[in-house]
């Protein structure tokens, strides 16, 4: 997937992201969604695919079953965005985590450094 750099691209992953969260904490019930934070979205170029980003606490099984959670919820999350944002077309949802975070913390330092 082509990553858009555009500032289009960037307003509406943006606006998925703050609606997205909106709706996993007010109206989804799964339990292996009570941990999970999107920390972000990015657009393809034509704006038809958003793979959002998201964390949780856990091992790799828990990882999972959030992230199999999301997908099984995608459909009504797509519903809700398209009533909330009001946009022609929504776009797929995939759902990828970020290990981000972890790589910061858990990073060995170089050994050139030392």
């Amino acid at each position: 997937m082509k990553i858009s750099d555009s500032r289009r691209a960037s307003r509406m992953g943006d606006q998925i992201l703050r609606e997205l969260s909106s709706i996993l904490m007010e109206e989804v019930s799964d339990p292996r969604l009570e941990r999970v934070t999107l920390s972000g979205v990015r657009m393809n170029a034509n704006l038809r695919i958003a793979e959002v980003l998201f964390t949780t606490s856990g091992d790799e099984e828990k990882i999972e079953a959030a992230r199999q959670g999301l997908e099984k919820a995608s459909g009504y999350l797509r519903s809700q965005l398209g009533k909330k944002m009001r946009i022609q077309f929504v776009p797929e949802l995939r759902f990828t985590h970020d290990t981000f975070l972890e790589d910061m913390v858990y990073a060995k330092p170089d050994e050139d450094d030392s």
